[in-house]
């Protein structure tokens, strides 16, 4: 049976203030989906809404916008992947072997409370799937619980965009919330690397994170090896 993935991208375009955009984080995507198709593993991508994931214009600059993520976007083909994207609703968790989250600062407002992506979270959890997540990609993984009431990331080890790059990155004033710190109270054994920006991505069992965009990569390598 081939392994099929469910890749998670953002509708939001903007912070709370709309002067300021954002979306998904290109390359949190591409380098991933690169990994599985060398797999061979089918893909398809869902978002809160459903339809169109926008891009965030800072992940279409060096050094992020590398020749992969370039390569995907100047392909229409793949761009029409992010026009269209599934709902959750259209979506059957049992068709899939894992669930990999990206990021972009966007996800901080439509992912945490989706309730169609929790339910395909938990029953991807349940059914002995995997569930990872990339940088900010880590927020659609705060509120899911499971079938016994427990939060998904409690007493597990998780790593995803630290306080620390947010203030690097500048924009620690723009986000609504620190998501380092809100995983740290829901129980979350958050661990990041030595130093900002580097790719660090870590295995708890089914549960596979990465730090920042650089860990898109490293990330997608740990799950395809559980796979």
């Amino acid at each position: 049976m081939t392994k099929r993935i469910l890749h998670v991208v953002t509708n939001v375009s903007h912070y709370e203030d709309p002067s300021h955009q954002t979306g998904l984080w290109l390359s949190e995507l591409v380098h991933a989906w690169e990994v599985f198709e060398a797999h061979g593993f089918e893909q398809d991508i869902v978002s809160p809404q459903g339809g169109a994931a926008p891009l965030e214009p800072r992940s279409l600059k060096f050094p992020s916008y590398d020749k992969a993520a370039k390569s995907w976007h100047n392909d229409p083909a793949r761009m029409a992947l992010l026009e269209n994207t599934a709902s959750p609703a259209s979506i059957n968790a049992a068709d899939y072997d894992a669930i990999y989250f990206t990021g972009g600062h966007a996800v901080m407002y439509d992912f945490p409370d989706s309730e169609g992506l929790q339910r395909i979270t938990r029953e991807i959890w349940e059914q002995g799937g995997i569930v990872s997540s990339v940088c900010h990609g880590y927020c659609g993984l705060l509120n899911t619980r499971l079938s016994d009431g427990s939060l998904l990331v409690q007493g597990r080890k998780v790593t995803g965009f630290a306080w620390q790059e947010e203030v690097l990155a500048r924009v620690d004033k723009l986000v609504p919330y620190n998501a380092e710190e809100e995983m740290k109270e829901r129980g979350a054994l958050y661990e990041k690397a030595l130093l900002p920006f580097v790719s660090y991505a870590i295995a708890d069992g089914n549960l596979v994170t990465g730090q920042n965009p650089g860990s898109a990569k490293a990330t997608a390598q740990k799950v395809a090896a559980l796979l």
